[in-house]
């Protein structure tokens, strides 16, 4: 074909083939549709003004059996880090999208994998995965995260996490593994107690809804009481209204204001405490 045939002709393909996805109304297609259109709202959301170029690395092995999503601006240059920890359906596409939005703001970004590159898509398939869950190579695991991020030349670094991800975002900080911040989202399960928080010598973010029955409002404090009385600064933000993984794209609970608050908070965490 001449070349000047051929791009118009690529054209028409894809065309052809947009409209046949567009007609396609299969079930199977409807989910995979909707997942698309939940995953650019989302993005389109979070994102900024900042069009940083970045480079991304998939299925990376930085912990046996694990396949981890690295993400980092492609220009060179020192550059914080983050661990960044999936909710309990595993490293799905929405953790991928953010992970690549965070390092456009100049970080090395490492999206973890803690199901051994299992992903799944709803709740009863989520719960049979955290509760077979090995918390001790859990733990490991992370740990791994955080060097890998040290050999890549991470200036500084923190955990961020969201569900599931935000209880493992507490368990790195507590885990005698040395950071510079925290983030956590709702984090069910996580650890609150004087006791449990000793080893935290850095500053944490905490997000919240006050619906959220995985952490009810009185943990929250709790928890928030317990970083006043070893004198770790935080920052708790409770959002009226909303429920657990509020933040999350592809939940029933999704509540994208608040959604966007929060970013704009983390970010500006990240931002104070790593730059």
């Amino acid at each position: 074909m001449p070349k000047l045939l051929l791009v118009p002709a690529l054209l028409v393909l894809v065309a052809v083939g947009f409209v046949a996805w567009q007609k396609d109304d299969s079930p199977e297609m409807k989910e995979v549709k909707e997942e698309a259109k939940e995953l650019v709202t989302n993005m389109e959301m979070l994102a900024t003004e900042n069009d940083t170029p970045i480079v991304t690395e998939t299925d990376v092995m930085y912990y046996p059996g694990a396949k981890g999503y690295f993400v980092r601006p492609e220009k060179e240059g020192e550059y914080p880090g983050v661990v960044m920890i999936h909710e309990n359906r595993g490293l799905r596409p929405e953790i991928k999208a953010t992970a690549e939005q965070l390092a456009r703001e100049g970080y090395l970004v490492l999206a973890v994998d803690l199901y051994n590159g299992q992903v799944v898509d709803n709740q009863e398939q989520a719960r049979a995965l955290s509760g077979s869950f090995d918390q001790a190579k859990g733990t490991e695991n992370l740990k791994a995260a955080a060097k890998y991020l040290r050999d890549k030349g991470a200036t500084k670094l923190a955990s961020l996490g969201w569900c599931f991800g935000g209880r493992q975002s507490l368990v790195l900080a507590t885990s005698g593994e040395k950071l510079d911040a925290t983030v956590v989202y709702y984090g069910g399960g996580m650890p609150t107690t004087v006791d449990d928080l000793k080893p935290i010598k850095w500053p944490v973010l905490g997000i919240f809804g006050d619906q959220d029955q995985a952490i009810p409002v009185d943990k929250v404090r709790e928890f928030e009481a317990s970083l006043d009385t070893l004198a770790i600064e935080n920052d708790i933000y409770i959002y009226p209204g909303v429920g657990h993984a509020f933040a999350n794209p592809s939940g029933m609970n999704y509540a994208p204001d608040e959604t966007k608050d929060a970013w704009e908070k983390t970010t500006a965490f990240l931002e104070e405490y790593l730059k």
